[in-house]
């Protein structure tokens, strides 16, 4: 962001319905708790990797992804890795058209390229001249982006809410429906009904979505595709690709490649972003 009167990046005093920050973060990781506000929040990790917890769902954004956050939502945010990541600021009276959920998109390049273009503003850009019209193609796009599937649904029902933390913990947890079922003093058929009707996954489908995100964690920070089958209990690197391949549709080798040829290249006009020194500058950035 270039140097003008908000230097320090408090994107709900900034008097423009779009407000928007790049920053690099240098650190193991940082998890910022529960927190809301009025605006709504677009984060895009070019490089490492961002999770997102609601009420009702976890989402992964890994990079080349952008994760929208609607006004008002209550969430929470965990970062791992070294971090490039630009993160708007946008009125609801401009969310109208976006999703009224916490989602995921997908971005081609030229959404990626607007979502940094418009942090580069100045906070105080001209919203009727090229710079205002530069924020309204980056929301037109927006609104078209495709909805990426790196979400994992949270129940509401404690019961549930039991086997989530106990799969959290530990993805390669293989303890069956039937075994469940008696853990939480439940049937087997009406336990496979309300993981059903609370997260619309069968249990085996539930339980997969979990190891893939573990698995999406573990490898953006560097582990081997074999390490990563082994930690989530799988017999063979093998047996592990396939499921990741029938999950994400292209084997996690692919899926890695795909998102670093994806990665933006800096021209020597481009200014980089802000380097975050700090987590109070950071929490900011990201509207704690």
């Amino acid at each position: 962001m270039q140097s003008d009167d908000y230097e320090i990046f408090e994107p709900e005093e900034i008097p423009r319905p779009v407000s928007a920050v790049g920053m690099e973060l240098f650190t193991e990781g940082f998890e910022q708790p529960p927190h809301h506000h009025r605006k709504a929040q677009l984060i895009l990790a070019v490089r490492g990797l961002i999770t997102c917890e609601v009420a009702h769902g976890l989402w992964m954004v890994p990079r080349q992804c952008a994760l929208w956050i609607p006004g008002d939502m209550e969430h929470s945010v965990r970062c791992a890795g070294d971090l490039e990541v630009y993160t708007l600021f946008i009125d609801p009276e401009l969310a109208r058209n976006l999703p009224a959920a916490c989602s995921t998109f997908s971005t081609g390049p030229l959404l990626r390229e607007l979502l940094i273009a418009v942090s580069r503003l100045p906070s105080l850009y001209d919203v009727d001249g090229a710079d205002g019209r530069l924020v309204q193609t980056m929301l037109d796009q927006l609104e078209r982006a495709p909805m990426g599937a790196l979400h994992l649904p949270m129940p509401a029902d404690p019961r549930l809410r039991t086997i989530a933390k106990t799969l959290s913990s530990d993805p390669a947890n293989r303890t069956t429906i039937g075994e469940w079922a008696r853990i939480v003093a439940m049937s087997e058929r009406s336990l496979f009904r309300l993981i059903m009707s609370q997260t619309g996954m069968s249990f085996g489908r539930w339980r997969q979505q979990f190891q893939v995100m573990f698995a999406i964690e573990r490898l953006t920070e560097g582990a081997p595709v074999q390490t990563v089958s082994f930690d989530l209990g799988y017999e063979s690197a093998s047996a592990f690709i396939t499921m990741f391949k029938k999950v994400m549709g292209q084997p996690p080798g692919q899926f890695l490649a795909a998102r670093r040829s994806a990665a933006p290249t800096a021209t020597p006009q481009q200014s980089k972003p802000k380097i975050i020194s700090t987590m109070m500058e950071a929490q900011r950035a990201l509207g704690l």
